[in-house]
């Protein structure tokens, strides 16, 4: 027990931590975000986290937070049935920075969706 208290429980977990590949997407609404310095800071292989999150325009609503806890988007609700349902269920899902492009008027950023097992 004290292991745990002293190294904190993800540090514990982190050898036996394992990501499986799900899906390739991109992130939705990038244009919303107020704050678009937040994408010049991502970089291929960049950690993101995911997070279901109450809309009233989508049920299935997964937001998409930088290592700060900063909202850049969402996974396109095209996409977010499945992740959905299994983060519903209790499974942990991340994701990863594929690629960041500026276009006009918006910042494309393609994501991979990792299921985390342990």
């Amino acid at each position: 027990m004290h292991a745990i208290s002293a190294h904190g429980m993800e540090e514990i977990l982190k050898p036996l931590k394992r990501e499986i590949h799900l899906f390739d997407t991109y992130i939705a609404g990038t244009s919303h975000v107020e704050d678009q310095t937040l994408f010049d800071a991502l970089k291929a292989g960049d950690p993101l986290s995911l997070r279901r999150e109450q809309n009233k325009y989508d049920e299935r609503a997964i937001v998409i937070l930088n290592a700060a806890k900063q909202k850049l988007g969402y996974v396109p609700e095209k996409d977010n049935l499945i992740f959905s349902r299994l983060m519903d269920a209790g499974k942990m899902l991340t994701a990863r920075v594929r690629s960041v492009q500026k276009k006009r008027g918006f910042v494309q950023v393609d994501i991979g969706i990792y299921l985390v097992d342990f």
